[in-house]
């Protein structure tokens, strides 16, 4: 794949206002190489477990290979109903297959004729939220009005079993449906008339940052990705240093054994399998990341640490890859006190990459 040999800058903001810097980062906020991280906290799957070390002859399904190795043809892109219509462009209900299944979202096309090539476009991944209470409607419409305002088709996707969409909301992390339910979505939003199928970029939030970043190594198709907020760790760092204190409430169809349990009952810790944890997790496939990275994240995120995009970005400039990092003193895991400024950076970076 297409390498990118550029020097990554990190930028933090602190309360007084934006100050550049330049790596190494601080010593207090760099992270050990994930080889060497001791784990800060245990995972204890059962009293009575022993582990069954199975050999795997074929990569398994959530592995970066595996996901490689399919095919995502898409679809046409059906509008169902015309929305209202914002500012500058038109809002519309419409779906997609992905494995035959209908998946629904929310199409903004800018208003007048594209130009030359056709119009970029930006596959919107939005972060977790209970499959049996989301709305294709009720979420995100603000980051959506601001992306669709300056100028880009926005492809803000339901995932299987949200909404109307069909199929089972099986989770993110441990079964691949979303991930190709968002590969399938690029194929698609390629197919459409009005879009330049060469300037397709991916934003993502929490859950839909992990989407985003597993996007650009696994496919070429995805030209430069935004990231807030995002669960970007390596499987290794899930497992040991991802213990949610914010207000994350699971849906009933997420609850019962987990990846966690499952995946060490059959594969063995990262310990005693590494070849299997790094197959799964995007941090060890960053030498193909399919094009720039821009990652924004606050101090105060109870959700998702902040030392995921602190990791990510060191990882990245190891691969001589762009990975902008921007950090918001005192933010949360919505950004919400710098939601205008992280937004026009978005705009920026986009617009550098894809127009």
């Amino acid at each position: 794949m297409r390498r990118v040999l550029l020097v990554l800058m990190i930028t933090a903001l602190t309360a007084s206002g934006c100050v550049t810097g330049t790596i190494p980062l601080p010593t207090n906020t760099a992270i050990p190489p994930a080889q060497t991280q001791s784990p800060t906290a245990t995972f204890e799957p059962s009293p009575t477990f022993v582990p069954t070390l199975t050999a795997t002859p074929v990569p398994h399904p959530m592995s970066i290979i595996a996901l490689r190795n399919q095919e995502y043809p898409g679809s046409e892109v059906t509008v169902v109903k015309e929305l209202d219509r914002g500012l500058n462009y038109r809002r519309y209900y419409a779906y997609y297959l992905s494995e035959g299944l209908k998946i629904y979202a929310l199409l903004t096309l800018p208003n007048g004729a594209p130009p030359e090539g056709g119009f970029p476009a930006i596959i919107f991944n939005h972060g977790y939220i209970p499959p049996d209470i989301y709305r294709t409607t009720e979420r995100y419409v603000h980051y959506v009005d601001e992306l669709a305002k300056a100028g880009y088709v926005v492809f803000r996707i339901d995932y299987r079993g949200h909404d109307q969409s069909e199929g089972e909301p099986t989770g993110a992390y441990g079964s691949p449906g979303y991930q190709i339910d968002v590969l399938n979505a690029v194929a698609s939003i390629k197919q459409l008339p009005e879009v330049n199928p060469d300037k397709v970029g991916m934003w993502g939030h929490s859950m839909g940052g992990y989407l985003t970043l597993r996007s650009m190594v696994i496919s070429n198709d995805v030209k430069a990705g935004v990231i807030w907020a995002g669960v970007v760790a390596s499987y290794t760092d899930l497992l040991y240093n991802w213990r949610r204190t914010g207000s994350f409430t699971p849906s009933p169809s997420s609850r019962g054994v987990g990846w966690r349990t499952s995946w060490i009952e059959q594969f063995g810790t990262p310990e005693q399998n590494p070849a299997f944890w790094d197959s799964v997790s995007a941090t060890f496939y960053l030498a193909d990341l399919s094009g720039p990275l821009q990652l924004h994240h606050g101090t105060n995120d109870e959700d998702v640490p902040l030392e995921f995009s602190i990791r990510l970005a060191e990882l990245a400039r190891v691969e001589r890859k762009v990975a902008d990092l921007y950090i918001y003193d005192g933010d949360n895991h919505n950004l919400v006190n710098n939601f205008y400024t992280a937004m026009g950076r978005t705009i920026e970076f986009f617009d550098l990459h894809l127009k």
